[in-house]
């Protein structure tokens, strides 16, 4: 039996009594993908990107770890919402138009103290000061800065269009501004290297592709680590108390974690493990976070459909953004009709020794957004089930 065969083993055994659909999360897995995260961060604090996670039971598991402190969140909603759950260092890791919740946040001691907002333009002060009464509490404030590889001159650029923040004496302006304004406190920077941390550099069948990428992923690290230095020092000297610099993700985690300018990591996908993060060649990790759709139709030989499935990923749309049939092993979609909505028929010889029933086990191509059609994840140790808690959705929560 094969590793993946005695896997999907365990997993029919632990979900017997229950019906597909359904997702778990293998803890054995978990865990061990938590402490190869810390091993490669090399002694730096691991922040733990929520929006990867999405599910309060996960985040206070892995928080409770050696090595992880804080979370990165995506809208200031669930920032404020996993505050007033107990988290205490909750940063937005994206600027907020949310002037309701800024309000709220302003107006509260425990929120004020607990959540870090992002800003990259003057603008968005603005907008918190028309959104609070002028005697409220500071705000936290995190600056962000542009970690795209720009070439030829400017004309190419790799990386995704995040902040317009990219040289020092721009971040140091705004830092100053920041400073200077009563009503906020500034505690740190960021930089997310996107088109390394998640960006697979070892595509099956793309080796001249790969070899590319590589390339590029080297050239974007040695430019990046020399300017987020200048950065550092630059709006440091602006605002010497900086708390943190915040950098990586789990595809870089190693390669952020050995830059001295660079306080704590980011990272949440590598818990996971979803399909995009199989095509690496700094680390490997064990899929984790799995869901199972049901048997209900064999077509014909070679064949069988399964009810829904199709639970595209955010990003450019292709092939890469579907689930991917992973147990049995052998599934394959059919091309005329890919993953479906409401059923989905899967190829393969693999399809004749499953039965109307019987569950067929996917990995998505992201890792928390699994959680937004699920309310609630089997929790898995062995080949049994030993909880079964919430998801974000499960409590009532669909932030974006």
């Amino acid at each position: 039996m094969t590793p993946r065969a005695a896997d999907r083993a365990r997993y029919d055994r632990a979900t017997a009594a229950l019906d597909a659909p359904l997702a778990l999360v293998d803890l054995e897995a978990f865990d061990a993908n938590a402490d190869d995260l810390v091993r490669r961060a090399q002694g730096k604090p691991i922040r733990v990107a929520s929006k990867s996670v999405r599910c309060r039971a996960l985040l206070e598991r892995v928080l409770a770890r050696d090595g992880f402190a804080g979370i990165m969140s995506f809208t200031l909603a669930e920032s404020i919402w996993l505050a007033r759950a107990g988290f205490e260092d909750v940063l937005l890791a994206y600027p907020s138009a949310d002037r309701d919740r800024f309000a709220e946040l302003a107006a509260d001691p425990k929120l004020a103290a607990a959540v870090t907002v992002m800003v990259d333009d003057p603008a968005q002060l603005d907008l918190v000061d028309r959104a609070r009464d002028r005697h409220d509490l500071p705000v936290r404030v995190c600056l962000e800065l542009d970690t795209s590889l720009r070439l030829l001159g400017g004309r190419v650029r790799v990386g995704a269009r995040r902040s317009p923040l990219r040289e020092p004496a721009q971040l140091a302006e705004l830092a100053r501004a920041v400073v200077r304004r009563p009503g906020f406190r500034l505690v740190g920077l960021m930089a997310y290297e996107g088109h390394v941390a998640g960006v697979g550099d070892a595509i099956a069948g793309r080796p001249v592709r790969s070899r590319a990428i590589r390339l590029m992923q080297a050239a974007a690290r040695r430019e990046l680590a020399a300017r987020r230095a200048e950065v550092v020092r630059a709006v440091r000297a602006v605002a010497p108390d900086l708390e943190f610099v915040n950098g990586g993700g789990t595809g870089s985690v190693q390669h952020t974690a050995a830059e001295d300018a660079v306080t704590e990591i980011a990272a949440g996908s590598g818990l996971y493990v979803p399909r995009l993060f199989d095509n690496y060649t700094s680390f490997t990790g064990r899929p984790a976070a799995l869901f199972a759709q049901p048997v209900v139709r064999r077509p014909g030989v070679g064949v069988v459909t399964v009810l829904g499935g199709g639970y595209p990923a955010s990003g450019a749309a292709g092939v890469d953004r579907l689930p991917v049939p992973y147990l049995p092993e052998g599934l394959r979609y059919d091309p005329q009709e890919g993953a479906g909505e409401v059923q989905t028929p899967l190829l393969g010889t693999a399809a004749d020794d499953l039965l109307i029933g019987d569950k067929v086990w996917f990995r998505h191509a992201k890792a928390g957004e699994l959680c937004e059609r699920f309310d609630e994840l089997h929790l898995v140790e062995g080949d049994r089930i030993t909880a079964t808690v919430p998801t974000y959705r499960g409590e009532g929560r669909t932030f974006l």
